[in-house]
């Protein structure tokens, strides 16, 4: 069966075709890990993960590659601003190396709470300072950079046309627009490639420009290069990545290579908080960690994602958080009453419903639809272990976790929160402060962890 993805370089719908058969190349832009990563941000690891298990259900292998960015770059895409690695580091009084350990530890814990298909190859852009450095030369060589007194530009000006991607029209586009900081540069598209460090930057190597650091485009061009060749089947990022980031990823590589890197371009729209754009200063941004203080395990939130497209905004609400929760633990309840069921189901209807699973699946990653065919199975009156062991088989895409009981939770997996509690009740049973032992069980409870007291001690449940 084909599979359809659409091509954000071509604006449509297109059949998928791997270079090589069935293999198939990706690459994936990372995290920068200067803070823990938000809601909105693991939006798009959700989308590679689908699309990963998409591919493996249809019978490819893989070769994927993710950036994790731990040497800093600007504040804006623009190439302006404090850059992000020093201004964390200033933060927390901290080295810049030991804020990127510290929050890539966090983003794969993240990732690994998600249930997410990690990608076969995640690499460091500390650590790809040479292939940057070569990649910056091949460009050079090839005339389409420039100098100015701190920094090589990629000119933009020598290219075929500039925002193939994104189709904006070059006038309007500040991509790299460093007018005040630069005034030596030519347009307002082009962008830096390799800056010189100042004395006082506490990221910088030794290079043929003497210390500098690389622009933070630059080494999604050179991995994905060292990883997965010139060519490479897909390329994933999110929205917010096509007008600049990867604009400037395909003039890097036609700087280098002639050609554009990826056949297919595909990105994640993004989430919403209450209509609006998630920010700090709205107090609007979510961690995976704030909403287990809440009471969500982190799979409510997959599921919770499962309710729109990946190229649709979804609006993140509490109150669709609980409807995600409770449809998470109906489909777990679902498929207990089908492993345990005798009924014979005719082999023909269990292959209707798996084609029409992988119609809607390999529909450019539609999982709304594909979640409809997982609940008309749930609710069909005929409770058969048929049925249970399709639904298992659905799992490897859908990656919930369907046959395993997560509502009783190991007291060190808790949110501190509700284990500083547990902690204030126990000493309240121990005082014989009764009345406190149960106004503490009801704030437990409010915050979705129901207690129990037993001859075996206590024991803490998911609501």
């Amino acid at each position: 069966m084909d599979i359809i993805f659409y091509n954000t370089l071509t604006r449509k719908k297109e059949t998928f075709k791997s270079i090589e058969e069935k293999k198939v190349k990706i690459y994936t832009c990372g995290p920068t890990v200067y803070y823990y990563a938000h809601i909105g941000n693991l939006r798009s690891y959700l989308f590679m993960d689908i699309l990963r298990r998409v591919l493996k259900y249809n019978g490819y292998t893989l070769i994927h590659a993710m950036n994790i960015t731990d040497v800093g770059h600007l504040v804006s895409d623009a190439d302006e601003g404090e850059d992000k690695m020093i201004k964390a580091a200033k933060r927390e009084n901290k080295d810049p190396y030991e804020i990127a350990k510290f929050y890539t530890e966090k983003f794969m814990q993240d990732l690994e709470s998600l249930n997410i298909d990690k990608p076969e190859i995640i690499c460091k852009a500390t650590e790809h300072i040479k292939e940057m450095e070569e990649y910056v030369q091949e460009i050079m060589q090839n005339g389409y950079t420039y100098q100015t007194e701190n920094t090589i530009y990629f000119d933009t000006s020598k290219l075929d046309k500039y925002g193939i991607l994104s189709n904006i029209k070059i006038e309007q586009q500040m991509a790299g627009a460093r007018v005040d900081f630069d005034k030596q540069k030519r347009n307002n598209t082009d962008f830096a490639l390799w800056i010189k460090a100042p004395k006082n930057h506490l990221m910088k190597w030794n290079t043929f420009w003497g210390e500098c650091y690389p622009g933070w485009h630059l080494e999604c061009s050179a991995m994905s290069r060292k990883y997965l060749g010139e060519k490479f089947d897909i390329h994933t990022g999110g929205i917010d990545h096509i007008p600049i980031h990867h604009e400037n990823e395909i003039a890097q590589s036609k700087g280098a290579t002639g050609q554009i890197p990826a056949n297919y371009w595909m990105h994640c729209e993004f989430l919403l908080v209450n209509g609006g754009k998630m920010s700090k200063s709205l107090n609007n941004l979510y961690t995976l960690k704030d909403l287990e203080e809440r009471g969500y395990s982190p799979l409510d939130y997959r599921m919770f994602n499962f309710s729109s497209h990946y190229r649709n905004k979804i609006n993140f609400t509490f109150e669709a958080m609980d409807s995600a929760k409770a449809a998470l633990k109906r489909l777990k309840e679902g498929y207990k009453v089908h492993n345990v069921g005798d009924s014979k189901i005719d082999e023909n209807i269990i292959k209707e419903y798996e084609t029409r699973f992988i119609q809607a699946i390999n529909d450019d990653l539609n999982m709304p639809i594909a979640m409809s065919v997982v609940w008309e199975i749930i609710k069909n009156p005929n409770k058969s272990k048929q049925f249970a062991n399709l639904l298992k088989k659905f799992d490897e895409v859908l990656g919930l976790k369907i046959d395993n009981d997560e509502s009783k939770e190991k007291v060190q997996d808790l949110p501190e929160e509700i284990l500083e509690l547990i902690e204030q009740r126990k000493q309240a049973r121990a005082d014989k402060n009764w009345s406190k032992s149960d106004e503490l069980r009801d704030i437990i409870l409010k915050k979705g962890f129901i207690v129990k007291d037993g001859k075996e001690g206590m024991t803490i449940e998911r609501k």
